[in-house]
């Protein structure tokens, strides 16, 4: 399949907001280059042992994202062209010019994985399908994570502000809702943690079928979990099928103009005391999603910071 590359000129101070703004509108995935030198943090992280050369770095990044065929790409483009506008008011954008490409998928699929390695959350290790299980000890738990065409390693800031919120909150036996579950990894370490069940819901087909293949990879049995397609902000159907007052946790690592209008339909989820634990928020989108939270009855518990990320985490009252 040929794709259709498109490229907008940015700076390095904007292209993780850009990257969320694009997030934001539906733009999943994006591609970032710049002359920025890695971190000795970060070559770890990425088992480089050679830094490439790169030119001095002069403040300008490159942010591209690609849509297939199928898609409406005016009707996008004019989404990401008003949203360049709207963060052009409070931070630097530079040009913000957009420039056109095409590329084929050829090994999409398979040259990611070079960039996946095993990392830890505190005593939870988390390692790609094909590398070795850790010789030492120490970890509660090691969970095994492919997640194909689906979000979800681990390794973003907004994933792991939420498996430090369940680590926190959940307790043994836990009936737990996760909403958004992407490649699963949420509902897995749930489980993993001693969660009784799980169900998981993603508006993306690809979703149900990566969770069930790691939910295998990871011993855990079909029954611990059901999982369905569809959207819980407007879906009746979907809502009844995943239940009512039967969860003990939410937990929502999606979007903040996702949680924000999902918040209203999550307090008949939960029982009561339930807790609600939101993630994948920008910084700017923080007090929007509290006043949506504080509006559903909440009551606010804590706030998580990681990077430019938030999470949100409440109880029902």
């Amino acid at each position: 399949m040929k794709w259709k590359k498109y490229t907008i000129k940015t700076t390095t101070q904007a292209e993780d907001i850009l990257s969320a703004a694009l997030a934001e509108i539906g733009i999943w995935g994006v591609q970032i280059e710049d002359n920025v030198p890695l971190s000795e943090e970060d070559r770890k992280k990425l088992y480089i042992d050679f830094l490439p050369e790169l030119a001095p770095d002069d403040g300008v990044a490159y942010v591209s994202f690609f849509l297939d065929s199928e898609e409406d790409q005016q009707e996008i483009l004019t989404a990401v062209q008003e949203e360049l506008q709207s963060l052009r008011a409070f931070t630097d954008i530079g040009e913000g010019t957009i420039t056109t490409d095409e590329t084929e998928d050829k090994d999409w699929i398979n040259n990611w994985k070079q960039y996946f390695k095993s990392f830890s959350i505190d005593d939870i290790f988390i390692k790609p399908t094909w590398e070795e299980a850790p010789a030492e000890e120490g970890y509660s738990c090691i969970i095994e994570i492919d997640p194909g065409t689906s979000f979800g390693t681990g390794k973003h800031e907004t994933t792991q502000l939420a498996i430090r919120q369940l680590r926190k909150y959940l307790k043994p036996g836990d009936q737990v809702l996760d909403v958004g579950c992407g490649s699963g990894i949420l509902s897995i370490i749930s489980l993993k943690l001693g969660a009784g069940h799980v169900v998981g819901t993603d508006v993306d087909p690809e979703c149900m079928s990566s969770t069930r293949e790691n939910m295998e990879g990871n011993h855990l049995p079909a029954e611990a979990g059901c999982f369905y397609q569809g959207n819980l902000i407007d879906d009746t159907n979907l809502q009844q099928q995943v239940g009512c007052e039967c969860f003990d946790i939410v937990v929502a690592n999606i979007l903040a103009d996702v949680i924000i209008p999902m918040t209203p339909v999550i307090p008949k989820r939960l029982k009561a005391g339930g807790i609600y634990i939101t993630s994948g928020i920008i910084d700017f989108k923080e007090e929007a999603v509290k006043e949506a939270i504080a509006a559903a009855g909440f009551e606010l518990l804590e706030i998580g910071r990681q990077g430019e990320w938030v999470s949100v985490t409440a109880r029902k009252q």
